[in-house]
């Protein structure tokens, strides 16, 4: 075999698992692979932050279903990857990154640049590596990218030592990756299927429990049979939007901590969660003790680690979420065939509620902008097919209320960890991987100043996103808390981004097109405009009110059975009601 350098036998290997392109910047321990990546098919994007870096990678990740990747030198450049690595795995997100590392001999000493970024990112990564032998570049990448996409989607980390890459090897990509002790399990057990498809007979108060994985198992055509076929109302969590069309009369929307109150109200009152691919977190479930008191549950999950952790399953499916709902789909089917449960009387309760207890806001009372309104109309005028991204933040959440979702894959958000500063390098990413798509992030002026830098390597490398800065001169959902939790004290949530910095002049000193709305009526022809520009990336800066804020809400630790809907935090059910 011909022999090639390490840097060489990485690129091949990135080739060969079907790269096509990936977001990074050079640096030191890294330098050995930047020299046949100028030469290599793979597309490389310059970003001006490696935190840009692993959101993009995330970004292209959750459009495209395929493997996002990210490349970073050691210390400093790994470090600035933690963040997006963590964001990516609590959401579950295939993502490969490789960074450089000192020299093998080096490593220990605390050389210039060193990190142990293998021991930094271990407990947030499905499984990371360390290469100080270049022979082991290609099994390493091969395994890296069967890992990442394989089972419960995440994270990998390929940490290669720079002589690793300078060193001479041959080039020998692995035709089949085996690797003992991992093996995750795809098909689902026939009992357990029957046992769920007879517990969904019995049920008199079902519902639908939607989560990502759904979304990550491309499963959502098999999830509207299973709904249509049962009549089951269903709920889609922040991760699942889009996984059931918002249009479809069976949907409540979203439960949570600011989810819908029917979506809420009927977790709360179901005697059974038939739960898809979503994991019982905190801001679904509310006080834990408290939530859905009286339900039975099936837990449909590709990760076993998740069955039984925060809440009993009745009935556990262990598989891949498509195909337990290929066998599932016909034995409820059949089963349903014979015993045929009335749930008018649940259906004309839930969809009560939902009429009685739409999602709205009221318009300012100063003539200000609605924050609210500003989502709504993007989200009407851009259309169903349009793919949204969104920083953290009272703009998310609007986002996930206000914006229809039809469409699998269309709205992207940092669900897990949180991540301020996501929205943009993730739009970046998202656009690359759907170049034919509309992408809009939907930012805070608090989380666009984290990131925006990104949108001078958008303007640079021709991937015109469009950005909503819903401008409130405030970290909104901080300033809504102490509102209502600290009397009013606004402790340092205060941006003064109307005055500083100008996003119009800055979103043109990056070489995009700078955009202002500060009038209500100027709302629709403001987003007409930036919808009109598609050869460069488009911000616009929303002035907007700033005290609205998100309801419904259920406050951190409280149960759901408090949601309320209004300033004066009222609950809207009497306890008796529940």
């Amino acid at each position: 075999m011909t022999k090639v350098t390490g840097a060489q036998s990485l690129v091949n290997s990135l080739e060969a698992a079907g790269v096509d392109v990936m977001f990074g910047i050079p640096g030191g321990a890294i330098l050995p692979a930047y020299d046949p990546i100028f030469d290599s098919k793979i597309r490389h994007i310059l970003v001006r932050h490696e935190q840009g870096a692993g959101h993009a990678a995330t970004g292209y990740a959750q459009v495209t279903g395929r493997v996002g990747v990210c490349i970073a030198t050691s210390g400093p450049g790994a470090t600035n990857l933690v963040t997006p690595l963590a964001d990516a795995q609590m959401d579950s997100v295939p993502v490969v990154a490789i960074t450089g590392q000192v020299p093998g001999p080096a490593i220990g000493t605390d050389a210039f640049q060193e990190a142990d970024i293998r021991g930094i990112t271990m407990p947030f990564t499905k499984h990371n590596y360390l290469i100080t032998d270049p022979d082991d570049i290609p099994r390493a990448i091969a395994e890296a990218f069967h890992i990442a996409s394989t089972g419960r989607p995440g994270t990998v980390l390929v940490d290669i030592a720079k002589d690793a890459l300078q060193r001479m090897t041959t080039f020998d990509y692995p035709k089949q990756v085996s690797l003992a002790g991992y093996n995750p399990v795809t098909q689902p057990k026939a009992q357990d299927i029957a046992d769920a498809a007879t517990l969904i007979s019995q049920s008199k108060k079902p519902v639908l429990y939607v989560g990502g994985g759904v979304i990550k198992a491309n499963a959502a055509k098999e999830l509207l049979i299973l709904a249509e076929i049962t009549g089951v109302p269903v709920v889609t969590t922040l991760m699942a939007r889009g996984a059931f069309p918002d249009s479809h009369p069976q949907h409540l929307g979203m439960p949570g901590m600011h989810g819908t109150v029917a979506a809420v109200t009927a977790l709360q009152k179901a005697d059974l969660l038939i739960t898809l691919g979503a994991r019982f977190d905190d801001r679904v479930t509310g006080k834990l003790s408290t939530f859905a008191p009286n339900a039975k549950v099936i837990h449909a999950d590709i990760d076993p680690a998740e069955i039984g952790k925060n809440r009993h399953a009745d009935v556990a499916i262990i598989g891949d979420l498509k195909n337990i709902l290929l066998k599932l789909n016909p034995a409820v089917k059949e089963v349903l065939s014979k015993v045929q449960p009335d749930l008018t009387p649940w259906q004309n309760e839930v969809y009560g509620w939902r009429s009685k207890y739409p999602l709205g806001y009221d318009k300012p009372a100063d003539g200000s902008v609605s924050p609210q309104y500003v989502i709504e109309r993007i989200g009407k005028i851009s259309g169903p097919k349009t793919i949204f991204t969104s920083g953290v933040g009272q703009h998310q959440m609007w986002a996930s209320q206000f914006i229809g979702y039809e469409n699998p894959r269309t709205w992207l958000n940092s669900g897990g960890l949180g991540t301020m500063g996501y929205a943009v390098p993730a739009a970046m990413g998202a656009k690359v991987g759907a170049p034919d798509a509309t992408v809009w992030a939907i930012d805070g002026d608090g989380c666009f100043q984290m990131t925006n830098q990104e949108l001078v390597t958008c303007a640079l490398n021709n991937i015109p996103i469009k950005v909503a800065i819903i401008n409130n001169e405030s970290l909104g959902m901080v300033r809504q808390w102490q509102t209502l939790f600290y009397n009013g004290r606004y402790s340092n949530t205060n941006l003064e981004s109307k005055r500083v910095p100008d996003f119009k002049m800055l979103a043109e000193a990056m070489g995009c097109v700078g955009l202002r709305c500060e009038r209500p009526e100027d709302v629709d022809k403001t987003i007409e405009a930036a919808m009109a520009i598609n050869d460069q990336p488009v911000v616009v800066d929303f002035s907007v009110h700033r005290d609205a804020m998100v309801w419904p809400m259920v406050a951190a630790g409280s149960s759901n059975d408090d949601i309320t809907t209004v300033r004066s935090m009222a609950p809207v059910w009497d306890s008796q009601e529940l």
